[in-house]
């Protein structure tokens, strides 16, 4: 698999800033979009130079000059579309949220192993070269045992009850589209934690606008997150442990930059850039292990998946969110 070619699913911004990323890796070829209408893929494969479009995501699942499908929809349709592409036995890439809950992302996994396909979460966050290198220094103990993450992801979104953000059909709330974060962020140094609490202020419409949470693990660590879509946070991160601290400003989700804090010792800044908008990153680990073989990413495994789900599932339940259909 000298070059590896990507379908892309839905016509979104994502899916432009993903398409744009691709050109820079020069073993990816993106040959085919699909979406709900000709008219809609015809237009972004235009805008983009791509050579073929469907009207629907079943077209571009069967297409055969297609190795793996890049699903970039609104998160109330990841699982249909993720679905539709690994029955047509394509390998995919999902985005985040990766479904509404963990039992719909159990059931794609299984899928998956069941069909020996690739499937991977777009967590970038856990390809980009910043957090790899933070990840790296603690497993190395420069601040001994995490004991702390603190994390936040807050925007202002002056958006009607229509808007996907708000609208419990669509997925809506700040839990799934920006919580999933820092709870992706903490399990990375923390694992999956052992208790849950959390709260928040319900929109109207009964998907939560402002949350907090607090993860405890059986380590003794915390992890202390908010999301919301009320206010503009700092959206930074700060990784906690005995001897010393790590400060990851923002966004801390694709940070090129960081700085490690240890007593008696200058702060030591790290500059660690990444290359296009950072979701190329994702894009290499993906092609990387398909040309390997491999069913999942050690960087951004299953059971990652599957607990950060879990994690969103008890908050939701906690502060009584519920989607159509649960």
């Amino acid at each position: 698999m000298s070059t590896i070619r990507w379908g892309i699913l839905a016509t979104g911004w994502i899916a432009a800033t993903f398409t744009g990323d691709l050109k820079l890796l020069p073993d990816a070829e993106v040959v085919a979009v699909g979406s709900r209408t000709v008219e809609s893929a015809r237009a972004f494969a235009d805008r983009h130079g791509i050579p073929r479009a469907h009207g629907s995501w079943a077209e571009l699942a069967a297409d055969p000059d297609v190795d793996v499908v890049y699903v970039a929809n609104t998160q109330n349709a990841h699982y249909d579309a993720v679905l539709t592409c690994l029955n047509a036995g394509k390998a995919v890439l999902c985005e985040k949220a990766f479904t509404l809950n963990r039992v719909q992302a159990a059931k794609l996994v299984d899928l998956a192993r069941e069909r020996g396909l690739f499937l991977m979460e777009a967590m970038w966050t856990r390809c980009v070269p910043g957090v790899r290198k933070i990840v790296e220094l603690v497993e190395d103990g420069a601040i001994g045992p995490v004991s702390a993450v603190h994390a936040d992801f807050g925007i202002l979104a002056s958006v009607g009850p229509e808007h996907r953000l708000r609208d419990p059909a669509q997925g809506g709330g700040a839990l799934l589209d920006l919580g999933v974060y820092p709870i992706s962020f903490a399990h990375l140094l923390l694992g999956d934690p052992a208790e849950v609490r959390a709260w928040a202020r319900l929109t109207p419409e009964g998907v939560d606008e402002n949350t907090g949470m607090v993860l405890g693990y059986d380590s003794g660590a915390v992890a202390v997150l908010s999301c919301g879509i009320t206010a503009a946070t700092p959206v930074t991160a700060t990784i906690s442990g005995p001897l010393g601290r790590i400060e990851v400003p923002g966004p801390f989700f694709r940070p090129d930059t960081f700085v490690l804090h240890r007593p008696e010792a200058e702060p030591e800044t790290f500059h660690v850039p990444y290359e296009g908008s950072g979701m190329l990153h994702e894009a290499a680990e993906a092609m990387r292990c398909l040309r390997e073989g491999l069913l999942e990413s050690p960087l951004v495994p299953w059971q990652t998946t599957l607990d950060v789900m879990g994690v969103m599932d008890e908050v939701r339940a906690q502060v009584g969110v519920r989607f159509p259909g649960e």
